[in-house]
């Protein structure tokens, strides 16, 4: 379960880890995406981000129902009672960070940002993402197993790290 802010690289990490552990690869916002037929920008615009979160809910307890998978959820999944929960019984999560600055810079760089993602509050840019992340922090750590900071890793390097902590037993919180 890979948990984090928006830009964290989790659907980049899990797509590695489940590659390396020949598992499979589930991105709840790529689920959310496909089951609309449209962006979850386009969600949000249409039918808010309440009803979002409700289909996001529904999704999680689904893939948190299975196994043998590697599971990357959207940023805001954790403002849910409910999906915490069910992410706390799916697994251990592991917690990918990245300074505000690198979140901003990825998220900027991301061609499809703009065009798939809406903005989550009225602050642009670097505001928000440190809005973000002092709103959601709190709670993904209340769920890390595993803290890992994606700051100059490679995705692969990030996935070897995140199978060889979960090898060696994975503490409750570790920073590699």
């Amino acid at each position: 379960m890979l948990i984090g802010a928006r830009g964290s690289g989790k659907s980049t990490v899990a797509a590695a880890l489940a590659a390396r552990l020949g598992w499979t690869c589930v991105d709840t916002d790529a689920l959310i995406e496909a089951r609309a037929g449209t962006t979850i920008r386009a969600i949000f615009e249409r039918l808010g981000e309440a009803e979002f979160r409700r289909i996001e809910a529904a999704i999680v307890d689904e893939v948190c129902g299975g196994s043998g998978q590697v599971i990357s959820v959207g940023g805001g999944a954790v403002l849910s009672d409910r999906n915490r929960a069910a992410l706390r019984r799916a697994g251990p999560c592991v917690w990918l960070t990245a300074s505000a600055e690198t979140l901003a810079a990825r998220i900027e760089a991301d061609p499809r940002t703009a065009q798939t993602r809406p903005p989550l509050t009225a602050r642009a840019g670097i505001e928000e993402v440190r809005y973000l992340l002092a709103q959601r922090g709190p709670l993904y750590a209340e769920l890390a197993s595993l803290t890992i900071d994606t700051t100059n890793r490679s995705a692969v390097g990030v996935a070897d790290a995140i199978r060889a902590a979960l090898a060696a037993g994975s503490p409750r919180v570790e920073d590699v």
